[in-house]
This record gives C-alpha cells, sequence and structure tokens, in this order.
C-alpha cells in the first residue's frame, strides 16, 4: 500500500492569509538559516518552513502567476521525491523536506511535526514562536509514518516493523502499541471521529479507535495495481478498480473531473512548465482554493495563484479597486476616462479614493498617490506610518481621515512635513466619549460613531464640533450626503436613523412645525401624526382603512371631539367601541355615555350613570378599570379608594374565590362562611370534592340566625363525605338532615357507587319507598364486589364491616386486623366473636382494640383471665397487673397471683403466693420466687425465702442449686461460689462430674467477670475436675499416655471421687496399666495395645518411664509437664485447657470465648478432631485461636490471683 484517505481526499482544511506570485526566482540552498526581504527561511534537518510574505513588486496574472519557492541543491535532495505539506488554519508556511521520512501540520496549524531516518525523536516545529522541540518516540526501530488527528491533538507515528504509537499533545501520554502491523506502515489517515485507518506492507489494513485498540482490520492485496474503495460502515461491500498493466504502478490518487484535451470549452487555463524537464511530482491545492502547489522531479516547488482578495472604494462616480496583489486601477465608467493602474508596493488591506487621490495601505502604513493627467496617470506622494492597524480610511480634496484603535486622525495629504504636524488632530478629544467605531469625510464636514451612542460632526476647516447627538446604543455605519447637512447612521440595532442640523424648530400648532432655515426663512412641516385633521386629497376620507388610521390617530392624541367626528360622519359599531373604550381609559365618562349611548350599549350606559357622580377618583377608575376587563388594577383602585369593600363584591361577582376570601380575611371576616360556602358550591360542580368538603365544613356559622345557611353547608358535607368514600359519615349526617331532598341526593349518590345497601337505606329514610325497595332487591349479590372495592381503595373498616356481616368471613376479617392494626376492625372483629361465644378470641381483638377495660371485664365475666393475662404482655400499665393479680387471688390461684404481683411491683404479697403454691408448680414457684426476691432487694424477703429453701418453714430443705441462684440473683458472689463448692461436691458425690465441672467453672467466670478472688479449693476442684474430662478426650484421640498422666493426676486426688474405685500402686506405669484395665474404658482401648497393656497388669515391670520436663513460666525452672506447682518459686502454674500440662511462655494461647489458657502447638492439633472448646465447651476452629508472644499480662494476673 502507497496511500489512501479516509471520508475524502487527503489534504487537510487549509486557509491562507498571504499569497506569493511573480516571475523570479527565490532560492534557498544547504543549511543553516537564511533571511531575505519578504522570506523566511528556516532549515531543520534538511527541512526548509519558509513564509509566505509578498513584499517584492513582481509582475503576475490571476490564474498563471508563479513562484519557485525554492530548489533543493542535489546534496540535500539526492534524487529523492520532494516531500511538502501546507500549514492548516493559519497558511502562513509552507513546509518542503528532502530527506526527511515525513511530516504533517497539527489541525490548527501551529506546530509542524517531523520524523526522520535514523533517529527516534519526532521534531515539533512551533511557528508562533519559532522554536523545535524534541519528543523521545521510544520506538527501537525507524520512523515510517507520521499524521496528526483532524479533530485533536493527537499524533500517530508508525514504524518499519509495523508498531505504531499514539502521542497526545495536550497530556503528553504516549500510548505506544506493539504489533499493530507486521511489516512497515506506509500510510494512514485519520477520520472526522478520531479513527486511525492504517496501510500496511503486510497487504493489510487496521481501523484503530484514539486508544490505539484495533476496531477492524481487513486483509488485501491491491499491488500497487487496484484502488479499493472500503466502506467502515458497510464493511462488506468493497469497490475494487483495476488497472490495466501498461498503465504503471498506482503512485497517487485524488478524485477529479475528467476533461478532454482537445475540448477545452471546460479547462480555464493551461501552464506550461518549460523550464521543468524531468516532469511534475505533485500537487496541492489550499482548501479555498486560492493557491496551488506542484513539485517537480528536479526538486523545485512551485505556487500558482488563482484568485484575489475582493477590495475597492468609491468617490462618487469613480472606482478604485484591487486588480492584482500589486496592482491598484481607478476607472469612471459614467464620465468615461481612461483606467489608471497604479502599481503599489504591498498587497493592501485597505484601499480609499478621493477626489484627487487615491490612498492604501496594510497594517499602519499608508502609501498615498496623486491622480494626474500625463501618463501613467499617478504620483506617489508619500506614505505614513500612523499609531495602530488602520481599519478605514476616508479622503476628500485636502484631508484624509484614518480610524485605528478606536479613534480617528485627521491631516492634509499634501504639505510639507512641518505644516502636515500642525495640521494633524485625533478623535476624540475626551476618552469619556467612547471608542470610535465609523467615521465618514464630506467636503466640509468629519462625522464620526462611537460604542457609546454619540454622533459627532467636526467643522474640518476649523477642526471644531459644530454638533452631537447621543443615541441610546452604539452607532455602526454612517452615512452623509455630499454637503453634509443630513445623516443616515445605523447603529447596534440593525436600526437606520436620519439626522439633520440644518433647519431650527420655531412653532408646532395642529401638527404643523415651522422651522427656520439656513437662509433666514421659515418653512412648515406637516406632521404625519396629525394628518387626520387635514384629510389626503388623494385618499378618499370615507374609505375604511383611512377612517381606521385617522381614528387611532385621534385617539392616540386624545383628540376625542376629532374622533367623535369622524365616527359620526361614517364610523361603525366597531369605531364607537374603540372611542368608547378610550373614554374610559381616560376618564371622559360623560363623553363615554354619549358614545355607548350611539352604539347602542344600553348596558353600559346605565352602569356609569350609576357611577357618575362618584367623587372618589380611585373608587371611579376602579370601576372604568373593572369595565374594561383589567380586575388586578381595579383591585387595587378599590382597596386604595374610601370604599374597599368594592374589591371583595367585584371578586365574589366574577367567582374569582380564592381572591374573595383573601379580601375577606382583610374587609370582612363575617363573610368568610358565606363566600366558602358559594365557592363550594362551585367546587363541587366542578368536580373537586375534596376541596368542596373542605370549605363546606368553613362555611358553618353556627349561628340561629343563619339556620338555613348552616343546613345548606351540612347538606354539603354529607354529599362530599359519601362522594370522599367516608361513606359513614355521609349517611349519619344525611339521616339525620330534616331534608328529604338530602336523603334522596344521597341516596342517587351512593347508588352510583353500587353501595347499594346504604343507598336503600337513605331512600327508606326519605320515604321514597319504591326506590329503596329497588335498590334493596339490587343489593343482594354485590357484597363481594363492595368488599374487593373496599380493599381496592383500602378502605379496611367498611371491608371488615362486609367480610362480618354480610359474607360470614371471619377468617379474612381477623387477618386483615391482623395485617393492618385497625382499632375499629377489632371492635367489629370482637363483637362477631363475642355473639359467637368465642371468648378467648373476643378477648384478643379487644384487647388489640385498646379496650382493655372491656376485655378484662369479660375476662372476669366468663373465666378467661388466663387468657386476658396472656395477651395484654408486656403493654399493659401497673393497674392492669394489679387487677389480674386480685383476681387470681380471689381464685387461689397462687402462681399466677404471684407472677403478676411481681410485674406490678409489690414484692412481698408475690413472694408469699410463690411460697403457697402446692409441690406440682414447687420448681416454677421457686425460680419466680428467687426472681422476685433478687428484683426487690429486701433482706427480710430475703431472709423468708432462704428460710424456706432450707427447710425451716416446712421441715422440707430444698435443692441447694435454688440457694446457688438466689446468691447469684442478688450479687452476693461470695456466698454463690461456696454454695458452687457445696454443689459440686454433691455431683462429684453422684458421679455427674461433668455437670460439677460446669457449675465450677460457670461461678468461676462469675467471679472473675466481677473481679472477685477465686477460692483456691474452687480452682483446684475445677483443675481436677477438668483433667477426669481430659482422660476421655485423650483416649478417643489416641493418644493414651496423655490420659494416662491424667488418670495420675485424678488418682492422686482419689477422695473427690467417690463414684470411681481406683488401684495405686508406687510405680505410675502400673497405675497407668491398672487403670486403663478397668471396664469403663477396656472397650476404649486399641485391640492392638490392648494385650501389652494386660501382660504390664499380670506381669508388672517396675522399671519407671521418666516424664519429660519444660521450664516454669515464673522462673523457667524445669520441672515435669504435667506438674502445676513449681518448687523452686512455689507458684501454682496455669494448666492447659487442652492437655492438662502446666503452660509455657513460648508456646502461649487463650480461648477467644472463656479465656483459659492452652498450648497454641497441643490446642490446634486438638481443634483439627474437636469443634468446641473442652472448658466452655463453645464452638471454636483453629483460625479463631491466634499465639501470644508475650503472656506477661496472663502471668501477672495468675500471680496476683494467689
Amino acid at each position: 500500500m502507497e496511500d489512501f484517505a479516509c471520508g475524502g481526499e487527503r489534504c487537510n482544511d487549509m486557509r491562507f492569509t498571504a499569497a506569493l506570485c511573480g516571475s523570479t526566482e527565490e532560492t534557498l540552498r544547504g543549511g543553516g538559516r537564511r533571511r531575505a526581504e519578504g522570506k523566511e527561511g528556516v532549515l531543520l534537518n534538511k527541512l526548509h518552513v519558509t513564509q509566505l510574505d509578498n513584499k517584492k513588486n513582481p509582475e503576475c496574472k490571476i490564474q498563471t502567476c508563479k513562484k519557485n519557492i525554492f530548489i533543493l541543491d542535489d546534496q540535500a535532495w539526492l534524487g529523492s521525491g520532494l516531500l511538502y505539506k501546507w500549514q492548516k488554519s493559519l497558511g502562513n508556511y509552507i513546509a518542503v523536506a528532502g530527506r526527511c521520512v515525513g511530516m504533517d501540520w497539527d489541525k490548527d496549524g501551529d506546530i509542524l511535526a517531523v520524523i526522520a531516518a535514523k533517529s527516534s525523536s519526532i521534531y515539533l516545529w512551533d511557528a508562533s514562536v519559532n522554536k523545535t522541540s524534541q519528543i523521545d518516540s521510544g520506538m527501537r526501530d525507524q520512523m515510517s509514518f507520521i499524521l496528526w488527528s483532524k479533530t485533536g491533538p493527537l499524533l500517530a507515528v508508525g514504524t518499519v516493523k509495523g508498531n505504531l504509537l499514539i502521542y497526545n499533545q495536550q497530556t503528553s501520554r504516549k500510548i505506544p502499541v506493539l504489533g499493530k502491523h507486521s511489516k512497515k506502515i506506509t500510510c494512514g489517515c485519520w477520520s472526522t471521529q478520531n479513527l486511525l485507518a492504517l496501510g500496511s506492507d503486510d497487504n493489510t489494513l487496521s481501523i484503530s479507535n484514539h486508544e490505539g485498540d484495533t476496531v477492524r482490520q481487513v486483509s488485501l492485496s491491491v499491488d500497487k495495481k487496484i484502488l479499493m474503495l472500503y466502506l467502515v460502515n458497510d464493511p462488506e461491500n468493497r469497490i475494487e478498480l483495476t488497472f490495466q498493466r501498461h498503465y504503471g504502478n498506482i503512485v497517487s490518487y485524488r478524485c477529479i473531473k475528467i476533461h478532454e484535451l482537445s475540448e477545452l470549452k471546460y479547462i480555464s487555463n493551461v501552464v506550461r512548465l518549460d523550464d521543468e524537464t524531468k516532469g511534475l511530482d505533485q500537487l496541492s491545492w489550499t482548501d479555498d482554493g486560492q493557491l496551488l502547489a506542484v513539485s517537480t522531479q528536479k526538486g523545485t516547488l512551485h505556487v500558482f495563484l488563482t484568485k484575489l482578495p475582493i477590495l475597492g472604494d468609491s468617490f462618487g462616480t469613480r472606482l478604485a479597486y484591487l486588480t492584482s496583489l500589486l496592482e491598484v486601477t481607478v476607472s469612471n465608467q459614467v464620465e468615461g476616462e481612461t483606467p489608471v493602474a497604479i502599481e503599489v508596493e504591498v498587497e493592501p488591506t485597505f484601499i480609499a479614493i478621493g477626489p484627487y487621490h487615491v490612498a492604501v495601505g496594510m497594517n499602519n502604513r499608508a502609501w498615498f498617490y496623486a491622480l494626474v493627467d500625463q501618463e501613467p496617470g499617478y504620483n506617489k506622494l508619500k506614505d505614513i506610518e500612523y499609531l495602530g492597524t488602520i481599519a478605514s480610511m476616508c479622503l476628500n480634496a485636502d484631508y484624509a481621515a484614518a480610524l485605528f484603535e478606536g479613534k480617528v486622525q485627521l491631516h492634509m495629504i499634501e504639505g510639507k512635513d512641518q505644516e502636515e504636524k500642525k495640521q494633524m488632530k485625533l478623535f476624540p478629544d475626551d476618552d469619556r466619549q467612547g471608542r470610535i467605531l465609523c467615521h465618514a469625510l464630506t467636503a466640509d464636514f468629519l462625522y464620526y460613531g462611537t460604542d457609546s451612542g454619540n454622533v459627532v460632526c467636526v467643522l474640518v476647516e476649523d477642526w471644531v464640533t459644530v454638533s452631537s447627538y447621543s443615541h441610546s446604543v452604539g452607532v455602526r455605519k454612517v452615512f452623509p450626503d455630499l454637503n453634509g447637512t443630513r445623516l443616515v447612521f445605523i447603529d447596534d440595532k440593525n436600526g437606520g436613523f436620519l439626522l439633520s442640523h440644518a433647519n431650527k424648530p420655531l412653532t408646532l400648532y395642529n401638527g404643523e412645525l415651522t422651522c427656520q432655515t439656513a437662509s433666514g426663512k421659515t418653512s412648515e412641516v406637516a406632521l404625519s401624526t396629525h394628518s387626520f385633521l387635514k384629510p389626503s386629497t388623494g385618499t378618499s376620507a370615507d374609505s375604511p382603512p383611512e377612517l381606521d388610521k385617522q381614528l387611532a390617530q385621534a385617539l392616540m392624541l386624545k383628540r376625542f371631539h376629532e374622533a367623535w367626528d369622524l365616527c359620526k360622519s361614517s364610523g361603525t359599531n366597531t369605531d364607537w367601541a374603540e372611542l368608547g373604550k378610550a373614554c374610559l381609559v381616560h376618564m371622559e365618562v360623560e363623553l363615554a355615555i354619549q358614545v355607548y349611548r350611539m352604539s347602542g350599549n344600553v348596558g353600559m350606559v346605565l352602569s356609569l350613570q350609576g357611577i357618575q357622580g362618584i367623587e372618589d377618583m380611585n373608587l371611579l377608575a376602579g370601576h372604568l378599570a373593572m369595565f374594561l376587563g383589567d380586575y388586578n388594577l381595579a383591585q387595587d383602585l378599590y382597596l386604595s379608594s374610601s370604599c374597599p369593600i368594592a374589591a371583595l363584591e367585584m371578586r365574589r361577582d366574577l367567582l374569582n374565590w380564592d381572591s374573595a376570601l383573601m379580601l375577606a380575611k382583610r374587609l370582612a371576616e363575617d363573610q368568610i362562611p358565606f363566600i366558602s360556602k358559594e365557592y363550594a358550591v362551585h367546587l363541587e360542580f366542578i368536580g373537586d370534592y375534596v376541596n368542596a368538603l373542605a370549605h363546606y365544613e368553613k362555611g358553618m356559622t353556627h349561628n340561629n340566625k343563619f339556620q338555613e345557611h348552616d343546613e345548606a353547608c351540612q347538606a354539603g358535607v354529607a354529599r362530599m363525605s359519601i362522594r370522599m368514600g367516608d361513606i359513614r359519615r355521609g349517611a349519619a349526617q344525611a339521616i339525620q338532615h330534616p331534608s328529604r331532598v338530602l336523603k334522596k341526593e344521597c341516596g342517587a349518590i351512593l347508588e352510583s357507587m353500587k353501595q347499594f345497601s346504604e343507598a336503600a337505606q337513605l331512600y327508606e329514610k326519605g320515604q321514597y319507598y319504591d326506590k329503596a325497595a329497588s335498590v334493596y332487591i339490587r343489593c343482594k349479590n354485590w357484597y363481594k364486589e363492595a368488599a374487593r372495592a373496599y380493599e381496592s381503595a383500602k378502605d379496611w373498616d367498611n371491608l371488615i364491616r362486609v367480610l362480618l356481616d354480610h359474607l360470614n368471613n371471619p377468617e379474612d376479617a381477623v387477618r386483615i386486623v391482623r395485617e393492618t392494626q385497625s382499632i375499629d376492625g377489632a371492635k367489629m372483629v370482637a363483637r362477631f366473636f363475642l355473639l359467637l361465644n368465642d371468648y378467648g378470641s373476643a378477648i384478643h381483638f379487644l384487647v388489640l382494640s385498646q379496650c382493655n377495660d372491656e376485655a378484662f371485664q369479660l375476662a372476669q365475666q366468663h373465666g378467661q383471665m388466663e387468657v386476658y393475662a396472656d395477651i395484654i404482655g408486656s403493654e399493659a400499665t401497673q393497674e392492669d397487673y394489679q387487677s389480674i393479680a386480685l383476681y387470681f387471688e380471689g381464685e387461689k390461684k397462687h402462681l399466677q397471683a404471684g407472677k403478676f404481683f411481681q410485674k406490678c411491683g409489690q414484692y412481698s404479697r408475690a413472694l408469699k403466693h410463690f411460697l403457697k403454691c402446692p409441690s406440682t408448680e414447687d420448681n416454677l414457684a421457686v425460680e419466680m420466687a428467687i426472681e422476685t426476691v433478687g428484683q426487690a432487694k429486701d433482706s427480710s424477703l430475703t431472709n423468708l425465702l432462704i428460710d424456706y429453701l432450707m427447710g425451716e418453714s416446712d421441715g422440707m430443705p430444698k435443692d441447694a442449686k435454688y440457694l446457688f441462684r438466689l446468691y447469684m440473683a442478688l450479687q452476693q458472689y461470695r456466698e454463690a461460689a461456696r454454695t458452687a463448692i457445696i454443689i459440686a461436691r454433691e455431683e462429684q458425690c453422684a458421679g455427674n462430674y461433668r455437670n460439677a465441672r460446669d457449675v465450677l467453672f460457670s461461678m468461676y467466670t462469675e467471679l472473675q467477670a466481677q473481679k472477685i478472688k477465686i477460692p483456691a479449693e474452687m480452682a483446684t476442684n475445677l483443675m481436677i475436675l477438668h483433667s477426669y474430662l481430659l482422660v476421655k478426650i485423650h483416649v478417643k484421640r489416641g493418644d493414651h499416655l496423655k490420659g494416662a498422666r491424667m488418670l495420675i493426676r485424678v488418682s492422686n486426688n482419689i477422695s473427690k471421687f467417690p463414684a470411681r474405685e481406683f488401684t495405686q500402686r508406687s510405680d505410675s506405669d502400673l497405675s497407668f496399666a491398672a487403670m486403663l484395665m478397668r471396664p469403663e474404658y477396656r472397650n476404649e482401648i486399641d485391640p492392638k495395645y490392648r494385650k501389652k497393656i494386660e501382660a504390664m497388669v499380670r506381669r508388672p515391670d517396675m522399671s519407671e518411664l521418666k516424664e519429660e520436663t519444660t521450664p516454669c513460666p515464673f522462673c523457667g525452672f524445669q520441672l515435669p509437664q504435667n506438674e502445676l506447682l513449681c518448687i523452686s518459686c512455689k507458684n501454682n502454674l496455669p494448666y492447659c485447657i487442652a492437655t492438662g500440662r502446666h503452660m509455657l511462655k513460648e508456646d502461649w494461647s487463650v480461648c477467644p470465648h472463656c479465656e483459659f489458657p492452652a498450648l497454641y502447638s497441643q490446642f490446634s492439633l486438638l481443634l483439627e478432631t474437636e469443634t468446641v472448646c473442652p472448658m466452655c465447651s463453645e464452638t471454636l476452629s483453629v483460625k479463631q485461636v491466634k499465639k501470644i508472644s508475650d503472656c506477661t499480662t496472663y502471668l501477672q494476673a495468675a500471680e496476683l490471683d494467689q
């Protein structure tokens, strides 16, 4: 692949501000840097950047003018193809390279990017500051392709090995993409959506996004003989154009229009380059079509100019316009003068012409030429430099006025330098007048307009301001006539105005303006606004359009009598109405009465006669504003008058009820009920029932004087309540209301709502019996539908009523009450169950409906107090609990009486009842008694309960566990500890070792929590019992040695295990074996060990297996690992709850639940097979146990306990 385009031709948007033409040849050769007049040549790595500023004066012709920018010498060129790029956007430079690999301008035309052979750097030349910078691409292989994005600051660089680099100029971010292609990237193009298409020698086309990710990749085989058109949005439909081999290889292409050379009608010009013997290479247009660049095989670059900027000026019938870049032509076709061609030194940016002179210029410089009769028709006078860039210039016979940077400089065109300096002035004199935006010059006056709206006239002869006009907005253009007496100007709002300074007005009467002229005479000007006083002779005064125009003028000028005459002569009803309205606006009441009488508007005549004698002007004006329909103005006028209540009456008449209510609050509060009632009637009529109900309720006066009014409001409340769904309220009010008509109306509303039962009832109450019977018949099968409607409306009370009264469906009613907690619904359900003699359910729903007194009475009457007590729960009051307790006391139900006396805080009575409970309830009663004494904190009650537990009251001692729980409830932990030891001893005696251990453990942890010293006996008993329980664990896990060691410890305290028999011998191994052969352990021993142990018992070996020694955690003294008393430091050692051994400082851990210590290594092994802590029996895993590196705090706590 050599080249391709994306979405059009390969060239990008380019615009040029200067063009270069002529026939001379300028050459930039060699290295270094060269500056010439009108040119800048910059050589960057054999890269030539030339600025196109035309300071020469070459001869040129439109469409054929040519400039050889430069020719590269053979050393720089070496016969390679000439590579060049137009600058984009700005258009000041063209860049040409010889041996550079690639270059491209960015989208703004500010930065030129260049890559060169044998370099890994990207060169960036900034045209705005003429500075070059380098960027390290990071690519190890040679770069072969470079291209800027059309829309963003992204630069794509390809290499000969198919790698890609995307560089963001704005953020300096580099995105290298390795392996985009497998071979050299030869060409590419960015789309306007920032998609990058790349072509490669590997015969593939890739399309990537701005991050370098491949969107699509296509395999191609074009072989420089095929031109393929690939549609991105329709990749399946490719177009391949195959050329015959005798045409050669495709090196470039453009979208062009083909013409036959024999047919020249479509060809505007043919340019021959006779000095180019090797042929042309490439050509490229600028985007505006003004310049064409052509490179040749010799290394020459030619630029052709095709069109000129449009530039010219006029004075009278004489014209001056640009005919070439350096030529201005002056002609006068009206008077038949011979055109004069003036050769200028620069390409001008403005042209000005006067009666005898021509001026051209650019920037802050202007050249002046005098028009003469001798050949060549002009003389160059001089050139002047101004203080700023010239925006425009005007000439007259003697003076020139130049506008630059908001000021105008006025000076003589011809004159000596000293005289010219004297004859020069800047306007405006005061900067506060604003910046000058436009100016014009006549024979005698200089006019200029400013951005602040001033139009100033200056007498050129004296250079003084003769007049000034201040406009409301800025003035953009001024156009004086030849004499300078009148001026047309255009403002910033595109409005045109005529300004005259010639005549002075004297008098104005009946539309005639008398002015004094400059000649000393007077002139009369008839104003168009008073044309109705003197009808035009050319137009019939009786024509409707003319009459309308004259009537409008008369009314605008308040000439009512002239308007009366016009209407009387040929006016229509519309004309009379307009006259009458104008009279009302201007408060001409008497004339308005006559006008409306003439037009036949009797109502308006009567209304105006009614207010004719009012002297209060605000009140009169309020009436007139009301007649004109401006009610807000009328209200303001009424309120400021002596009769503000008129504003309220007007709003009531207009049915503006909101405004009427607001006014009534200020002016007449006693009218609020009556306005509310009228407003409610209106709201009911339009269907706004919610607000209608509110206003009917506000309309109640509760005054017997207005009984009829209140009854109307009550009827409205009944109707609106029914319509709003509150049928019970509405029907009740309708029944109580004395009006039969209201009952009929409400019945009809209910019937339309399919509430047939209530409708029939109202019809019956209203004595409409036939209608009532019809509705009763209809309502028979409508209850299910009514229930669905109530459920949809979430009217739970009515739904429950229908379910109970008509559908006999208590299950759904109960469900709805439980879900919605409806109090009224619960009452209905309670009454329903009461009728069924289901007192328990009735009590339940009475409590739910907060009717506790009724529920209590019902429970008392029917012996359902237990049900009531269970239902009332924890939400009852102290009085409720006391009532229940007294009831149970009367019924001799001591347990229930004691329970509720306890809840209401009467602990003494509660304890007495608990102690009177029969033996069948003894356990629960004792528990409740202990709880009561614990809450009461009363020593007398405590002693009473202790006597009961010790058997002193009835001679039957109770279980010691109750005494233990009593001490715990009273927080007497020392007594509880002693009791716990006693209980544990009893459990041991009974053989319940685990229960004994658990009692001691719970007491141990409680004492620790209360920070009370642990009794030594309790700690020792807990250790021995735990050691005994560890035996089973070790035997179960197959660790018989540890089990035997624990049995030895237990056997040393054999007196604490009366339920077990142990045989003791002097030798520990024989003791182990004897113990393991006991029936309780024999079956748990592995068969492969059982015979050995039996042999040991039968033929004992008296040699002793020595126990391993480990250091004391306090002093480090070596002692047997199962020994818990250090003979060196005399400390009781903490023991491991997993093995029973004493603890080691370097292997310390604790149970996260009970915080008892354990050897970390042994604890972890145990938890691999067990899932609970051996001490507290809480669920535990290996992950929860953490090794403690510093156990000092635990050792200190142990020392304090000792």
